[in-house]
C-alpha cells in the first residue's frame, strides 16, 4: 500500500493544475473526515481521494477517465482496493459501489467541488460563508456551476445512508478545518 506522500507525488506528476490539485485535497478533507467517524482507515481513504482524480488531464474524456487510468495506479504499487474505488466513482466504468469507501468517495466527489465553487463567489470568497442553506439554493441555480452533477450529489448522499442536508453540513464544516491549505480561508 502506498502512502500520502506517495499519492501527493503521483498526483502532482499527472496533475499540473492548482485547481485539480485542490479538487483532490477538498475531496480528501471529505473522505477522510467520515474515514475517522466511521473508524476506517484514514491513510487508505485519503490515499484513495488523492488520486480520484489524477488521470483527469490525460484522459478528460469519459469514458476513458478513471478507466485508462487504473493501469497506471496499477503500475505504481497502488492496491485494488484503492484502484476498485477509484473506477467506482465513475458510473460509466460500470463497478458497482459496494464498500463504504467507494459510497464515500462517490459521495463526497461532486460535492467538494461544489461547495469550492461556492465558497469563490461568497464575497469574502471563504468557506466560512458557506452552509448547507446557501448550498441547497445553488444546487437549484442550474447556471451556476454547471458542471457538477446535483443528481450525483444526491444519490451519493443516499447511497451513504445519510440525509442530504447533514451530509451537506458535514462536508462543509470538514472543508472549514482545512480552509487555508484548500485556499478557501478566504479575505475576512
Amino acid at each position: 500500500m502506498i502512502d500520502r506522500e506517495q499519492a501527493w507525488n503521483i498526483l502532482c506528476e499527472f496533475t499540473k493544475s492548482e485547481g485539480l490539485r485542490k479538487h483532490a485535497l477538498a475531496v480528501e478533507t471529505c473522505v477522510v473526515a467520515y474515514a475517522a467517524k466511521l473508524g476506517q482507515d484514514q491513510q487508505a481513504w485519503s490515499v484513495t481521494a488523492l488520486l480520484h482524480d489524477f488521470d483527469w488531464e490525460i484522459h478528460p474524456q469519459l469514458p476513458d477517465h478513471p478507466v485508462k487510468g487504473e493501469p497506471i495506479l496499477a503500475g505504481r504499487g497502488v492496491d485494488e482496493q484503492t484502484r476498485r474505488a477509484i473506477l467506482s466513482h465513475a458510473n460509466h466504468s460500470g463497478v458497482a459501489r459496494l464498500s463504504p469507501l467507494e459510497k464515500t468517495l462517490y459521495a463526497c466527489d461532486e460535492l467538494a467541488g461544489f461547495i469550492t465553487a461556492i465558497s469563490y463567489v461568497k464575497p469574502h470568497r471563504s468557506v466560512f460563508e458557506v452552509d448547507v442553506a446557501s448550498v441547497k439554493k445553488k444546487m437549484k441555480d442550474k447556471a451556476f456551476a454547471r458542471s457538477v452533477n446535483r443528481q450525483e450529489i444526491i444519490d451519493g448522499a443516499q447511497e451513504l445512508g445519510v440525509p442530504l442536508d447533514e451530509h451537506i453540513d458535514f462536508c462543509v464544516k470538514a472543508m472549514q478545518a482545512r480552509a487555508e491549505e484548500l485556499g478557501l480561508k478566504g479575505s475576512v
